[in-house]
């Protein structure tokens, strides 16, 4: 997947652990597709014009990753997730 501006959903399952890791406010490790790694607290999973963001609350910042921008994520709970297009 490119990092073009058109949003592709992601696989229901990623979804739902992304989700889960919010209602646990777990601390994740997420890697996006173009290298960046970002550590932070599972705080929400919000949606604007259509376009699904992940946000992470990393000392007191909100970071919103678009999910498919996401390559992975990982806590030690729950192992490594790689985020699959649907």
């Amino acid at each position: 997947m490119s990092m073009s501006n058109e949003y592709q959903p992601i696989n229901c399952d990623d979804y739902d652990n992304l989700e889960a890791t919010c209602q646990q406010h777990l601390t994740l490790t997420v890697e996006l597709r173009n290298g960046e790694i970002i550590t932070g607290k599972a705080s929400d999973m919000v949606s604007r014009k259509h376009i699904e963001y992940l946000v992470l609350e990393d000392a007191g910042h909100l970071h919103e990753l678009r999910l498919d921008h996401i390559l992975s994520f990982s806590h030690p709970e729950i192992g490594k997730v790689v985020v699959s297009e649907p």
